[in-house]
């Protein structure tokens, strides 16, 4: 660690409890991190000065890495601690997303104050991509679909449908459509889910004599189809799960002519 880091840290804690951005009581400080630098094989800094906490639903999430993190002990108990479930365990995801369920928020240092270095033993890699997956799910739900009554996935093709197929029952019911570009999937006009649970349902046979054993005839429920729509007939808000910087600015252009407000109308999650 570098000489710098606390003091920076500590400062920037001050100054944001004396702007009162913090919680009434002294325990509720907000997490802060650091740009830091990476070592094996590759060096890791921010894209963008800019720092957004929307990006907490991304694949990699806001640029505050945990051996960077600075808050009070007070705040740590309260958060609640590390989960040592152990090996595969994504303990710094998990106590990051109580951290902003709790209340707390995160302020970065932009300044490069950490020299962090991992080996390819490293515990770190011994969290599936899969677990991953599914706790950010888990707390898309929990944070933002929760108080949703509708909504549109911004992506008819496999990272959009994959989504869909993670949602709780309940939130699948939610999604009114899919949205794209790509001229045959909206052609076509609906994503059928295929792999949703065939469930039979009664279907009434009177018989005259009541008495009588009546054969139970069952039907199969019809799976799930969801409609297939151009961007710009779809409803907001979005789940969008399109990576940046892939399209040649195309996606980013055809986000921006909606005029639609981040954290508001849509969120990404890529």
């Amino acid at each position: 660690m570098l000489s710098k880091l606390s003091q920076s840290s500590l400062e920037l804690k001050e100054s944001q409890n004396q702007g009162g951005v913090v919680g009434e009581d002294d325990v509720y400080y907000h997490g802060i991190g650091c740009l830091a630098k990476m070592f094996w094989e590759i060096t890791f800094c921010c894209s963008s000065p800019e720092f957004k906490l929307e990006e907490v639903f991304t694949s990699h999430g806001p640029t505050v890495i945990m051996p960077t993190w600075f808050c009070s002990r007070e705040w740590f108990s309260h958060v609640g601690r590390f989960d040592e479930g152990g090996k595969g365990v994504p303990e710094d995801l998990l106590f990051f997303y109580e951290h902003l369920q709790k209340g707390g928020g995160v302020f970065r240092v932009n300044q490069c104050l950490l020299l962090y270095r991992y080996h390819p033993q490293a515990a770190t890699h011994s969290v599936l991509e899969e677990t991953i997956w599914n706790h950010r799910v888990r707390f898309l739900e929990d944070r933002v679909l929760s108080s949703w009554t509708s909504f549109t996935i911004w992506n008819a093709g496999k990272q959009g449908k994959k989504l869909y197929r993670s949602l709780s029952p309940a939130n699948q019911k939610k999604v009114i459509a899919f949205c794209d570009v790509d001229e045959k999937k909206i052609t076509k006009g609906f994503y059928t889910y295929e792999e949703s649970e065939s469930l039979a349902t009664p279907k009434t046979k009177l018989a005259s004599n009541l008495s009588a054993s009546v054969p139970l005839l069952l039907q199969e429920r019809p799976k799930p189809k969801i409609p297939v729509c151009h961007f710009r007939d779809a409803t907001p808000p979005f789940v969008i799960c399109v990576k940046l910087d892939l399209t040649g600015g195309a996606f980013e252009t055809n986000l921006g002519m909606l005029n639609l407000k981040e954290g508001m109308d849509y969120y990404h999650f890529n």
